[in-house]
């Protein structure tokens, strides 16, 4: 049985079996994003206060994830479709765009079914007697972006369950990401300002300042039409930097951008480059899976080991 407010339930629970009092309905979304901001959208045409948030009905349009009840512990992925203009903004960056950033990584999503006795307005917005909550999940994956919508995956909290235990993972190289809290290294005692030079496209930004320490890196465009994306830095010659995907638009001469040098997370380089060993998480020492090789493997294989 799906719980609601109990505001809602005895609003319910007061109308005989026979009245034919109205009751309108409408979805609401809550999105929580990891830096701490919080959406909230709704589909009706008027916005709706609710908790403490006004859900705006003039933004970002959200569709989706529909209430599914099921036995076992099996994980619910839900898809969810988000339409929005470029005028719609996420951090002053265009809302798609801002996805595409990985805006959306680590965030919540959840919809409410919320019902009104009337479409009345209190106070510019509609007040509904109380909720239902229908899902509430996790972003699992960007499915697809285009021009006006994207595609995404939410997963239900139980998507927890299919964590590999143990977590740790023993591999040659380092397993923290650079500039984590477990790498501890500082971006900013790595990174360089800098501005695009002339015949940049949209995969190599001209930059006289550049050196092999930034392969791997990240590109943070400040200022133009590309300010606040951010980019892998594939390779890097004495020309400029060559990215692993183009840029949504190509940067125009003094662009602004800061540059943060790359880490190819081995032994080596943490302790060459950044002087950062005692932080280093990769086991280079681990005897690597062998390949049975001689007389026993040989004999093995014409299926005289079979049977003994």
């Amino acid at each position: 049985m799906k719980s609601a407010t109990a505001a809602l339930v005895s609003y319910l629970n007061g109308l005989r079996p026979t009245s034919d009092a109205a009751l309108q309905a409408g979805d609401l979304f809550t999105i929580w994003l990891a830096n701490g901001a919080i959406l909230t959208y709704t589909d009706l045409d008027l916005p709706v206060a609710w908790n403490g948030y006004v859900y705006s009905a003039s933004s970002v349009l959200v569709s989706g994830l529909r209430y599914k009840c099921s036995l076992g512990v099996s994980v619910d992925q839900q898809k969810i479709t988000m339409s929005a203009r470029q005028t719609d903004t996420l951090g002053g960056i265009p809302f798609l765009q801002a996805l595409r950033q990985g805006a959306f990584d680590g965030a919540i999503i959840q919809r409410e079914k919320a019902f009104f006795s009337s479409w009345a307005l209190s106070g510019g917005a509609l007040v509904p007697i109380g909720t239902a909550i229908m899902f509430k999940g996790r972003v699992a994956a960007i499915d697809d972006i285009g021009r006006t919508t994207a595609q995404i995956t939410v997963a239900a909290d139980t998507v927890f369950l299919t964590i590999q235990m143990p977590r740790r993972l023993w591999s040659p190289q380092c397993t923290h990401v650079l500039y984590d809290s477990g790498c501890g290294l500082a971006r900013g005692t790595y990174s360089a300002s800098g501005t695009a030079g002339a015949g940049a496209t949209n995969v190599f930004v001209p930059w006289s300042s550049a050196s092999a320490a930034y392969a791997q890196g990240t590109i943070t465009f400040t200022s133009g039409a590309n300010s606040g994306v951010v980019a892998t830095i594939k390779s890097v010659s004495s020309a400029g930097l060559t990215l692993a995907y183009p840029l949504p638009y190509v940067p125009t001469s003094g662009d602004a951008f800061t540059a943060a040098q790359g880490c190819d997370h081995t032994m080596a380089t943490c302790s060459a480059k950044f002087n950062n060993l005692p932080n280093f998480r990769g086991y280079p020492f681990v005897p690597p899976p062998q390949v049975m090789t001689g007389p026993l493997s040989a004999n093995w294989n014409k299926g005289q080991g079979k049977g003994k």
